[in-house]
């Protein structure tokens, strides 16, 4: 399909907790996908939005402007009800970069704090003071009881903050990177943190919150800005780590014991005892499947992975397994979304994958939303 770099239509783009539903905020509107089929399942023509977050599968939306209609203002968060067609709102002070729910809390991050709600009365519990935090970067559990925030703790090397958002205290800080943190992501059991730095060759996961490094991953060796990293839902085995960088390649990563480290033991203690840029001579892993040109190199992206893809039958209501293997999920920033097969390898045997849908999910106004099998 016709991609352009630059052409940017796509504010921004973000999956609910199992990756079955994305949202997708432009000058013109938010609208909600099924990451299945491509098709538009909801869609609010007010304006130009720069953030819509879906709580699980419910008909609950964080919402917030782009600021280019005097109604949608960028300090101003609605928690917003598709089915019922009604809102709840709070204002801060300055303008919102980023927000995190579940059932049980809302986080709102700004420039400088990142405040704590109670999701239930949208009640405001604690104001966390962050270091300068202009793009927003965060990482927030969907998971209401390991209910964890991740937060930069500085600007000159990729430390993380820990904070548990249902107790409303820190706990501790992981010093993930010597260059400064630039994605993370939490996986969906709230048990596991992956973190990149702006060097985009290390990709690190640590189990939270007892901050003990549980995998080094190597992207590879030329610097390069990593857009978003994914962990894969807990029904898809082996558990997975997908990571997309401006390159345009998608590399994805197996967790679990590997091959090094039944052979050699001794790298868990040395990963303990020496810094990460000594022991991750010792236990880097490279990833088992590299979507090269996943995407167009220089376009921003957002990719997750998903587990079996579902499709609605003939009466509109029963849904059936189209198959039973993991799949890559990534959406441009110029509109477009593309699904990746895999087919995850066994032990040092390489995996492989298969491009199965490309759509263009944002056209033109007039246009239809529609899906190409390849």
């Amino acid at each position: 399909m016709g991609e352009q770099a630059g052409s940017r239509r796509v504010l921004h783009a973000a999956f609910n907790r199992d990756h079955s539903l994305v949202s997708i905020c432009t000058r013109e509107s938010f609208k909600i996908f099924e990451s299945c089929t491509g098709t538009c399942v909801y869609e609010h023509p007010e304006g130009a939005y720069s953030l819509a977050e879906i709580l699980n599968r419910t008909s609950l939306v964080a919402v917030v402007g782009a600021g280019e209609q005097p109604e949608l203002s960028p300090r101003r968060l609605n928690l917003y009800n598709t089915t019922l067609k009604k809102s709840s709102e709070v204002n801060f002070v300055s303008a919102i970069l980023a927000v995190g729910l579940n059932l049980k809390r809302l986080v709102v991050v700004l420039e400088r704090k990142a405040c704590i709600h109670e999701m239930s009365s949208l009640t405001q519990l604690q104001t966390i003071d962050t270091v300068p935090n202009p793009k927003g970067l965060c990482a927030f559990s969907p998971n209401e009881e390991n209910c964890y925030l991740a937060l930069p703790a500085r600007t000159d090397v990729g430390a993380v903050l820990i904070h548990d958002s249902l107790n409303l205290q820190a706990l501790c800080q992981i010093q993930a990177h010597q260059s400064p943190i630039a994605a993370m992501a939490i996986s969906s059991d709230g048990h596991m943190l992956a973190t990149a730095s702006c060097q985009g060759t290390i990709i690190r996961v640590h189990v939270i919150p007892r901050a003990v490094k549980a995998y080094t991953f190597r992207r590879g060796n030329v610097p390069t800005a990593i857009y978003s990293l994914s962990f894969g839902p807990p029904d898809v085995y082996p558990q997975l780590l997908a990571a997309n960088s401006a390159s345009g390649t998608v590399h994805v990563f197996k967790l679990g014991p590997t091959e090094r480290q039944r052979s050699h033991p001794a790298a868990n203690l040395l990963s303990v005892v020496l810094p990460n840029s000594m022991s991750d001579m010792y236990e880097p892993e490279r990833c088992c499947i590299t979507i090269r040109n996943g995407c167009p190199p220089g376009v921003v992206s957002y990719c997750a992975i998903a587990g079996s893809s579902i499709e609605t039958g003939e009466d509109g209501r029963a849904c059936f397994p189209r198959t039973s293997r993991p799949r890559v999920l990534i959406i441009t920033s110029t509109g477009y979304f593309y699904e990746y097969y895999l087919n995850v390898g066994s032990g040092r045997e390489p995996g492989s994958f298969t491009l199965e849908r490309e759509c263009a999910l944002v056209t033109n106004p007039s246009d239809q939303v529609g899906a190409h099998f390849v």
